[in-house]
């Protein structure tokens, strides 16, 4: 069990640059350096991961760790590469929350800004991927309208909807090797029995947390399990697509303003492992109680829990759920509309909340040339932003 705790934690603590860098890191140790398992069952791994909802390298550690060591082995997978990154936004809540005056603190100011680079460099790289042709480009931006129109996760949810319904009907030619090769059976923690009751929790938790927040059971604590266990369950696309769901979700009730949100968000960019421990600055940094470190376990807790009984419950069904031609179409779809969704992020509200005086542009424009063209790694292009937005700051210029 050690050796599959050590092994992820060692990645949690080195992998930086996003859920795609984290797929190739994850390839690297367990296919190429420790041989846990070939090309062919890693891929098919992956495409489970992408086909749920969630964060697909956590939900891609976590299956992996089950291969291994079973269910007690995807808990260490976890909490290894997941961990150190809630403790470092942890850590970050506490300092923010000592800083005072965020709106004036040019350094957050700086952190938003270069969260609207991180975003953009986002939905390019994903677009060229997934949205390789006029329809599915088509699809990308009908859904981005979509969710402009329906802000919240009514427009999520519709356009990831209407992604999978046109899906259906795009052009079935170039449909990924990796999803109908033939491999071996992927392992299964729980027999069919075991995952029917995961799925079936899954779908208690999500249709019922919400009628018991609404009618004021378990307060302030199960409101938060409600609304972060809700993103983790409705988002496809990984950490970036999540910002709109958590954004809706903590912002218009007043747990906390825009500003120490986005400044949350561009500070999960400079540390590694997966941006959903987000969650966790989150929780911590929350005015109503909880918060602080119980308010940051918890929803760091509530926002994977989905991940983990969807895994559970899918495993034993996917061999024969991947193989169906209209499952694989969907999905085509899904992935284009997710597309949309980020585009949708960029402008509101990364954009609208932190882009304002022409220095604070230029300074966007800087961030992105460093991620594009000269490949400078993420958790450094946060960390000069943050100190160029100080400079100018203490310069005079606004930022």
């Amino acid at each position: 069990m050690s050796d599959v705790f050590l092994a992820f934690l060692r990645l949690g603590l080195t992998s930086f640059g996003g859920p795609v860098a984290h797929l190739g890191y994850l390839r690297t140790e367990f296919v190429a350096r420790r041989e846990w398992l070939d090309e062919a069952a890693y891929a098919d791994v992956v495409a489970l991961c992408q086909f749920l909802p969630g964060p697909a390298s956590s939900q891609v550690a976590v299956a992996l760790g089950m291969r291994r060591a079973g269910l007690v082995g995807g808990l260490l997978a976890w909490l290894g590469f997941a961990g150190p990154s809630a403790l470092a936004m942890l850590l970050f809540a506490y300092g923010v929350g000592w800083a005072g005056a965020v709106d004036r603190a040019p350094w957050l100011h700086g952190l938003k800004l270069v969260a609207v680079a991180v975003v953009a460099q986002a939905v390019l790289g994903m677009s060229r991927n997934l949205c390789p042709d006029r329809a599915r480009a088509t699809l990308a931006v009908a859904a981005a309208v979509l969710a402009l129109a329906m802000p919240g996760a009514a427009g999520q949810l519709a356009a990831i909807a209407l992604g999978a319904a046109i899906g259906l009907y795009l052009p079935r030619e170039s449909v990924a090797p990796s999803v109908v090769a033939p491999v071996a059976p992927l392992a299964r923690p729980v027999a069919p029995f075991g995952a029917g009751l995961a799925l079936a929790g899954f779908a208690a938790l999500l249709f019922g947390l919400p009628a018991l927040a609404e009618a004021g059971f378990g307060g302030h604590a199960l409101a938060l399990v409600d609304r972060f266990y809700r993103a983790g369950s409705l988002v496809f696309g990984g950490g970036h697509v999540v910002l709109p769901l958590l954004q809706q979700a903590v912002v218009p009730p007043g747990w906390i303003d825009n500003s120490r949100f986005l400044a949350g968000y561009g500070a999960a960019q400079a540390v590694p492992g997966p941006l959903f421990s987000f969650a966790a600055y989150l929780g911590a940094a929350m005015s109503p109680a909880p918060n602080g470190w119980a308010g940051g376990l918890l929803c760091l807790v509530a926002i994977y829990l989905p991940s983990f009984l969807l895994l559970i419950g899918v495993l034993p069904f996917w061999e024969g759920l991947r193989r169906r031609p209209a499952v694989r179409a969907a999905l085509r779809g899904v992935n284009a509309a997710v597309v949309g969704l980020l585009l949708a992020a960029l402008y509101t509200p990364v954009w609208t909340s932190a882009v304002g005086p022409p220095a604070g542009f230029g300074l966007v424009c800087l961030a992105f040339l460093a991620l594009m063209a000269w490949r400078v790694p993420p958790w450094l292009v946060v960390l000069l932003g943050a100190v160029l937005a100080s400079a100018l700051g203490w310069a005079g210029v606004p930022v």
